[in-house]
């Protein structure tokens, strides 16, 4: 079925984008496979879940010449495919989302279904590898995975509740955190945030050149704020920054020359 899907969408010039999980691997994981997991008595996904997909995914991109972004990249073996990909000039993309840039497997802490997530947040060192890669260029896109899920989906035990979380309105004040620690430039975020995602879907936005759609957002870069996810524009809540404090917020949004949000 991916083969034929990448033939096709190959034919009319259109990226097929997929969750890089193997089911079957994944099992009834709920959490990152390792010493965290088993501590908390919580069955793990493994790497391999993500990577075997991959692999056979950037194989099935050799074979036909189709397009293909990995939506979500979280683990260091899968920035190794990634990387050979591209090293043999192979159309291939990948994106990986803010809550992997700026959370690991910890933070779940006492079990906070809010960070209960697919893939599953991944250790220390593999999100410091993927910060790396988003730093270098291998990564193309940052997203925010939104994903709204109701309180009674998540006001559950940890292994029988829904994963997602909400991720709009904290994307790229949770970014800046990379930036103001030296891990990555302000440019390369905003990037990966906006042009790289129009690159990868072949669109003429996120870009500030003469003649483009008028997609803005004024920023006030030094702004703190607390994030109370009572406050939040979200008809969900389920938000992994609850009670973080940050700095940076989007002050206004303008699409198309509509302004569409606006903070005071």
């Amino acid at each position: 079925v991916m083969r034929r899907a990448l033939s096709y969408a190959g034919m009319i010039g259109i990226p097929v984008i997929h969750h890089v999980e193997d089911l079957d691997l994944a099992g009834e994981g709920v959490m990152n496979e390792g010493e965290f997991a088993t501590r908390l008595g919580l069955p793990g996904v493994p790497h391999a879940a993500e990577t075997i997909m991959l692999e056979r995914d950037i194989r099935l991109v050799k074979l036909t010449g189709g397009r293909y972004h990995a939506g979500l990249i979280s683990c260091r073996e899968s920035l190794d495919v990634l990387r050979r990909a591209k090293e043999e000039g192979l159309p291939v993309t990948a994106g990986v989302s803010i809550n992997h840039l700026t959370l690991n497997e910890t933070d779940i802490g006492g079990y906070r279904t809010f960070l209960k997530l697919s893939p599953p947040l991944r250790s220390e060192e593999e999100r410091l590898a993927l910060v790396e890669a988003v730093a270098s260029g291998l990564i193309d896109v940052i997203v925010s995975d939104h994903n709204p899920q109701d309180v009674e989906q998540k006001r559950l035990p940890f292994a029988e509740a829904a994963p997602g979380a909400i991720g709009l309105e904290t994307m790229l004040s949770a970014g800046l955190r990379l930036v103001n620690a030296g891990l990555i430039s302000l440019p390369r975020l905003i990037r990966a945030m906006s042009s790289g995602p129009a690159s990868v879907l072949g669109l003429k936005a996120g870009t500030l050149a003469k003649g483009a759609p008028a997609d803005l957002a004024i920023l006030d870069l030094d702004e703190p704020w607390f994030v109370d996810a009572p406050q939040l524009r979200s008809l969900s809540k389920n938000t992994p920054f609850d009670e973080a404090k940050l700095t940076g917020r989007v002050k206004m949004t303008m699409v198309a020359g509509k302004i569409v949000h606006s903070y005071r």
